[in-house]
């Protein structure tokens, strides 16, 4: 058992290095159980409350000490180090078709993977916001002030990012409405909107130090809980929060890994970690850290936070996943037609 544990570790290790993903494990003592939840690039302060949380709730309930372990990345990136050999347990992403390359590429998860939990797998979402600085200089108010010739912005890169990709949908979904379906000047709109972008970063956190420590950009485009998490720990910089009246709705799908699960021995573990996010103590916890939420109550107890929006679903975008990725963000696809110069 010992040798299992010792070669499930330097896996987790070596395919965290692999690709650049930030993997925190603390093997100070030995914990009866242990857990590798992959997750996306911003979720790092969420799990590292929700993993305390739970730790407790799975110690009174089974007597268990444990030691959850996380690796953090652009969600594609994350897939990918699993599909390559890293034994997560639990992935905890921001995007469904990274999740679903778990099952088309890896064999790891079964198909109908989103019907083993509530809402689709999705224990809570988001949206598409944007955070500008102190006295919101250059008064930016909607999607359309991001394609103005004095405006630069921070986006995650939409080819490695869950992240990108939801802001370059929500843009599009505005642009469809704005323009009442004229693909020409829906192109028009997207091209100098991408073509304002100052940097393109890896990743969401990547794209928050950019705008942040670097100073680069008007505004900084991602997540509405990043944006207002930002604001909360940076009280002194000033920072506004806006957040447009239509965008996109973000999902946030979780599944265990059924063939690591397995191999680990960490079936019934795996899935109660998850279970657990459904949880209203939990939901109470991802709420105050400014996702939205499907339970009633902490839902009413949050309402202040989250202004009523249009969340416009994939379907509506483009149809479905499939077809967006395919026809939008595949090599040579709509958004490398739009970023050529």
């Amino acid at each position: 058992m010992a040798d299992k544990s010792i070669r499930t570790r330097v896996s987790a290790i070596a395919g965290a290095l692999l690709l650049g993903a930030s993997a925190a494990l603390s093997p100070v003592h030995a914990a009866d159980q242990k857990l590798l939840n992959s997750s996306y690039d911003i979720a790092r302060e969420l799990f590292s409350a929700y993993n305390q949380q739970f730790s407790e709730y799975w110690q009174e309930k089974t007597g268990n000490t444990l030691e959850i372990s996380q690796s953090h990345g652009g969600s594609s990136k994350q897939a990918q180090a699993i599909i390559q050999g890293l034994r997560a347990d639990v992935v905890t992403y921001n995007q469904v078709t990274d999740v679903d390359i778990l099952h088309t590429r890896g064999n790891l998860i079964p198909e109908d993977w989103r019907q083993r939990l509530p809402n689709a797998s999705s224990p809570y979402y988001s949206t598409m916001a944007f955070l500008v600085r102190e006295g919101n200089p250059k008064n930016i108010r909607n999607w359309d002030d991001l394609a103005r010739d004095d405006v630069s912005s921070v986006l995650p890169n939409p080819k490695t990012s869950g992240n990108g990709r939801y802001t370059y949908l929500a843009a599009l979904g505005y642009a469809q409405k704005a323009f009442d379906g004229d693909e020409a000047k829906i192109d028009q709109f997207l091209k100098t909107m991408l073509g304002n972008v100052a940097v393109y970063d890896t990743g969401g956190r990547g794209a928050t130090t950019t705008f942040i420590e670097r100073g680069i950009g008007d505004v900084l485009l991602t997540f509405e809980s990043e944006v207002n998490n930002i604001v909360a720990q940076n009280p002194e910089a000033g920072y506004q929060v806006v957040v447009p009246k239509i965008s996109f709705l973000a999902e946030f799908p979780v599944t265990w890994i059924d063939r690591n699960v397995e191999r680990n021995e960490t079936e019934a573990l795996a899935k109660n970690y998850l279970e657990y996010l459904y949880s209203e103590e939990a939901q109470r916890l991802i709420a105050g850290f400014n996702y939205r939420v499907h339970n009633e109550k902490v839902q009413t107890e949050f309402a202040d936070r989250f202004p009523d929006l249009e969340l416009l679903p994939i379907e509506e975008i483009a149809g479905n996943w499939e077809t967006a990725m395919r026809v939008h963000f595949a090599p040579g696809g709509k958004l490398d037609q739009l970023q050529r110069r």
